[in-house]
């Protein structure tokens, strides 16, 4: 399929020496009502999907395959083979046993991690907007087909490369294509040359590129690996995704416990030989058990998954990860820089206010036609637009008939310097302009004033009165749009003719509602020292009335763009430390906002939905794009994206990614406690010259516990309470801290102390070593399940977590009770695990000594809970 759209490249026409007709004509489309679903369908069969390398899905067998040449495998693969060779077929065959079922553990975490990877890749996928049988529809990139009509606006990324029909402003960055930093002014009634150079064909537009302002329809001329991004991906190596910060700390920490590990894989079996303990043969497989069991080759799997796996859980609380690093970064943010419409509000506008009320339907007219709703039969998507048409049927006015005899000649589209954008219509003998924007600058912009007897000379008076009614209904929490009009001669205008010398119309107050959840996140916000700051383009009343409104601090005090920029950097720094509320703020602002903050050491999440937005969201430690709202630009700066807007959703990802790391260090700290345990175990028996305490057999089955545990049962832990009551941690401490190395060793005491008392116990009573080991193994295996039950929380005792919390933990937990019961109790296991039935007296010192290795955890938790509840009461 990919060869056959590559070919396809060679055998189309030069698009851009076509005119539009002919490359309708060529494609056999309809330029008016698309492709129908039929005809797209059968082309979607015929090129393939648009995309510029197909992603292949990694077979169950070849992971499998890819599973059992890991090291560690060939590792046991070999203990295996000496067993066979040396005559213990039964020993070989477990081990056998035992590596398959690893290695099915392996496969079925990569592909449930797989799997949730490509859930989030399709939550993510990209979207276009297209027309085909005569309506709108947006649909996956993947589904566009030459022939289709993509429908072009300011923010979108270009899908496809295609045949520009109509275009109004239309400007595009290509930067990423032809490295021209200027965006190029695209034009539909151009008919090229055909050796013109690709930067110079202002009549097509390149899948990859980027509306930067106006919009426009076009015809998508190729797809995939036929265009010209295409072209360029199929030249360029796959590059892997870096490792996390998390990541390259798990692989130092790897690093160092694997020479630790071997040189105590090595030095047991010396030491055993030296003081002939036992035979060689054994000693040798005792050393590759240890070394099986204590080199950790499989935490930074154990990483990766638990990531993945995080991440699959924030898109259920609709946060898509974009980036895996987000989701341990998460746990860190200090500092929430959030905008207004949509996150802290509903989106969901309503005009509330009309000035002055003799222009009510003058007002109404002028905002359509500077609207999106002015677009001929478009989709409306601003909440503005919507709120006006819905203000325009309630004031039974037709809009239908006041675009009629109007035509579209060009619109000068809105930027944060002019604070204004415009539109330009011809009629049969003039040009009329409709001009909306913040109310000071289309003010600054107007000569004149609108009334009901007609127009007259603003002057300085009614000037100043309309900015205070502005003023006024900013308080009162609206947002606030001045509109104005004028007309002029047919001919060009350039923009700051067309944005001159108006006739100002008056006011419009539109009101979005904060949403419901947004006071109670902003208070957990507080609770978990979490600052949230308000950055807005809107008037400062405005943001300080919406600050009030949702509960943030420091409602009181707005800081504005203007006053923003004669800051320092030194003094902006000391400023945003005090200051929560920004208005009349451009994304350049919000850049400089982050950085300042970055500077104090503060962890920002950003929000923005915009391109200009992108420069703060990719300098942000967290950028969160809006998902409903954000243009494509945004969602591929973010490293997370909202898919419904929605501030009460960051907080959430917040304690999610919380979650996330404690659970990480909760897995890590168990992981590494069981790894010291067992190698304390086996040094002392060494030292003190007598045989270890474990067979090679049972070594091999507790590392696949101990995976089990590490990998899996942490993973799901359900948070503990009272965790968005902490302040963030710290990212430049180290993951592996002194408090944790030195829980892991006080931990790992416990099971040490409970295995080697009961084998030593044992062997110094005259049992035999087969007895002695099982009572060392059933005690290990009640332990390290004990020892996981406890080290769920290092504050909260497992009752009150609740036992049944961790469902996962207690499936794991009654499989190993059932193991160990099953081993010593049944005769025919014995010779393959290397157990022996136990007397009641050998199980009551196995379980006693268990519960008392691990008990005094708990017991320590329960009097540090009463201690406090003492002094709480005694407050």
């Amino acid at each position: 399929m990919q060869s056959e759209t590559r070919q396809l490249a060679h055998t189309q026409p030069q698009w851009h020496a076509l005119t539009a007709p002919e490359a309708v004509a060529h494609l056999q489309t309809d330029e008016h009502a698309g492709l129908s679903e039929d005809e797209a369908n059968s082309r979607l069969s015929r090129f393939g999907p648009n995309r510029v390398r197909a992603e292949e899905q990694e077979s169950l067998w070849k992971t499998l395959l890819e599973e059992l040449r890991e090291p560690m495998i060939l590792l046991l693969l070999g203990t295996g083979v000496l067993y066979a060779v040396w005559g213990e077929l039964t020993d070989a065959l477990t081990i056998f046993l035992v590596i398959l079922a690893l290695a099915g553990i392996e496969v079925y975490n990569e592909q449930r991690a797989q799997r949730a990877i490509a859930a989030l890749r399709k939550m993510a996928e990209p979207t276009a907007l297209v027309r085909r049988s005569d309506r709108p529809w947006e649909i996956p990139v993947e589904e566009i087909v030459p022939g289709d009509l993509v429908l072009l606006a300011a923010g979108c990324h270009i899908p496809a490369d295609a045949r520009l029909l109509q275009g109004y402003g239309l400007a595009v960055d290509e930067s990423s294509l032809t490295g021209e930093s200027v965006p190029v002014e695209k034009e539909a009634d151009l008919k090229l040359l055909e050796t013109t150079p690709l930067a110079e064909r202002r009549n097509l537009v390149f899948s990859g590129t980027t509306v930067i302002r106006g919009r426009g329809t076009a015809l998508v001329v190729a797809t995939g690996m036929a265009s010209e991004l295409g072209r360029v991906a199929d030249l360029a190596h796959e590059v892997e995704s870096p490792l996390t910060p998390l990541q390259h700390a798990m692989r130092e920490l790897s690093g160092s416990l694997v020479w630790l590990a071997i040189a105590f894989s090595v030095a047991v079996p010396l030491l055993g030989w030296l003081l002939t303990i036992q035979p060689l043969q054994q000693l040798l497989l005792t050393g590759l058990s240890l070394a099986f069991a204590t080199i950790p080759e499989e935490m930074p799997i154990i990483i990766t998954m638990v990531l993945a796996l995080g991440a699959y859980r924030l898109s259920q609380q609709q946060a898509v990860v974009r980036e895996l690093q987000a989701v341990e970064t998460l746990g860190a943010v200090t500092i929430i820089a959030t905008d207004k419409t949509g996150t802290l509000t509903q989106n969901r506008m309503r005009v509330i206010s009309l000035y002055p009320g003799e222009a009510e339907r003058r007002l109404l007219e002028v905002g359509i036609l500077c609207s999106a709703a002015s677009a001929g039969g478009e989709p409306v998507s601003d909440p503005l637009d919507k709120a006006l048409l819905q203000s325009a049927q309630e004031h039974a006015l037709d809009t239908a008939a006041l675009q009629r005899g109007l035509t579209l000649r060009y619109e000068f589209a809105f930027d944060n310097t002019r604070r204004m954008m415009s539109a330009v219509y011809g009629t049969r003998d003039h040009l009329w302009v409709a001009v909306k924007g913040a109310p000071e600058a289309v003010l600054g912009r107007s000569t004149r004033g609108w009334i009901a007897q007609g127009e007259q000379a603003l002057t300085a008076a009614r000037q100043q009165a309309i900015l205070e009614q502005a003023a006024q209904m900013a308080c009162e929490g609206l947002r606030v749009i001045g509109y104005a009009e004028k007309a002029v001669d047919d001919g060009e205008l350039s923009q700051h003719e067309a944005e001159s010398n108006l006739t100002f119309i008056g006011l419009i107050g539109f009101a979005d509602p904060p949403r419901s959840q947004v006071r109670e996140a902003i208070q957990a916000c507080g609770m978990a020292g979490i600052r949230p700051i308000l950055i807005t383009g809107d008037h400062p009343l405005t943001a300080r009335t919406v600050a009030r409104q949702v509960g943030l601090d420091g409602a009181g005090e707005a800081l504005t763009g203007a006053e923003l920029d004669v800051l320092s950097d030194d003094a902006l720094k000391d400023t945003v430390g005090e200051v929560s509320i920004y208005a009349r703020a451009t994304p350049e602002h919000k850049l400089r906002i982050v950085q300042a903050l970055q500077e104090r050491g503060e962890r920002v999440a950003a929000t923005g939905d915009g391109i200009n937005d992108a420069p703060a969201l990719v300098a942000a430690d967290i950028g969160v794009a809006m998902g409903e709202r954000g243009t494509d630009v945004a969602r591929e700066a973010g490293d997370i994206v909202l898919t419904d807007d929605n501030f009460a959703t960051i907080v959430n990802a917040i304690h999610e990614g919380r979650v996330v790391f404690a659970n990480l260090r909760k897995g890590t700290r168990y992981y590494l406690t069981c790894k010291v345990a067992l190698l304390s175990a086996t040094l002392l028996a060494t030292l003190l010259g007598v045989p270890v305490p474990f067979a090679p057999v049972q070594i091999i089955l507790m590392e696949l516990f101990m995976d089990l545990a590490a990998a899996a049962t942490f993973v799901v832990e359900p948070a503990e309470a009272g965790l968005m009551r902490h302040p963030p941690r710290d990212p430049r401490v180290r993951f592996m801290d002194r408090a944790m190395i030195a829980s892991i060793f006080i931990s790992a005491v416990g099971l040490f102390a409970a295995v080697s008392t009961v084998y030593l116990f044992t062997w110094y009573r005259g049992a035999d070593l087969a007895r002695a080991q099982t009572a060392a193994f059933v005690t290990w295996l009640l332990g390290h399940v004990l020892l996981a039950l406890n080290m769920r929380s290092e504050s909260q005792p497992v009752l009150q977590l609740g036992l049944f919390s961790n469902r996962l933990m207690v499936v794991w937990a009654t499989a190993t009770v059932v193991f160990v019961v099953v081993i010593t109790l049944a005769p025919g296991l014995h010779a393959a695990v290397k157990t022996v039935s136990l007397s009641a007296g050998e199980w009551a010192l196995a379980v006693s000594t268990a519960l008392l290795g691990t008990s005094w955890m708990e017991a320590l938790k329960w009097l540090r809970v009463r201690a406090g509840a003492r002094a709480t009461s005694a407050g």
